[in-house]
């Protein structure tokens, strides 16, 4: 099962590792304790709105990219998750239920 704070946090790390920061740094940016903010982007807390916001702003990104982003990767996620369809044989949807019956008999 796929979790909206995993994905989020995850997007988080990838944008601040990227940028060569790091906790310590963005989190004073973010005005946000650093065991917060690492716990955030592992995974493990549910962050409000206003923190999210204020960790992309110390990011410099637009919510709305980290948001897409994390579309995308849930997006990803569904797709790997779905159920596959097997095919059915012809001759197994054909064959009467009562076939069966008559040769336990």
């Amino acid at each position: 099962m796929t979790l909206l704070r995993r994905e989020l946090g995850q997007v988080l790390r990838d944008r601040r590792r990227t940028l060569g920061r790091t906790l310590r740094d963005v989190s004073a940016s973010a005005k946000v304790s650093l065991g917060y903010l690492s716990e955030v982007e592992r995974g493990e807390k549910e962050a409000s709105s206003e923190l999210i916001s204020s960790i992309c702003a110390a990011l410099d990104v637009p919510l709305s990219t980290v948001l897409g982003d994390v579309s995308t990767r849930v997006a990803a996620s569904e797709r790997m998750s779905a159920p596959v369809p097997l095919p059915v044989s012809a001759e197994r949807e054909l064959a009467p239920a009562s076939t069966s019956a008559r040769s336990a008999a």
